[in-house]
């Protein structure tokens, strides 16, 4: 079984920075895409990043200039740096991978369980 594993949230000032971290687990040998996903109280969850095998990247608008994420194919893991954080980025941080290949068969798409990242005005 597949399982994703994030880290990295936490409470931050406007302005400030964190660095969320994703590991896939579970005998994986590919993953195609990883992203990033988020939820703020009362919305619906939105693409914030997403990054393929081959390291190309797509962004929400929103975020262009301020977040960037990267992989580490060998270690399964997704990262994103966010600077220049806002209250409006206020939200849970989800982990997805779509196209997960293991030893035992594939996966269309996995979720994380997702850490909250918290920015204070």
């Amino acid at each position: 079984q597949v399982q994703l594993a994030e880290s990295g949230g936490g409470l931050v000032q406007a302005g400030g920075s964190l660095r969320l971290s994703c590991v896939a687990s579970g005998s994986i040998f590919s993953i195609n895409v990883m992203g990033w996903y988020r939820q703020a109280p009362g919305k619906q969850r939105e693409l914030v990043a997403t990054i393929t095998s081959g390291g190309n990247t797509n962004y929400a608008d929103s975020v262009k200039g301020r977040i960037t994420i990267s992989r580490d194919n060998a270690k399964n893991t997704v990262y994103l740096q966010m600077n220049s954080l806002k209250p409006e980025d206020t939200a849970v941080y989800y982990c997805n991978a779509k196209g997960v290949a293991t030893y035992l068969g594939r996966y269309l798409e996995v979720w994380g369980q997702g850490t909250l990242v918290t920015v204070s005005s």
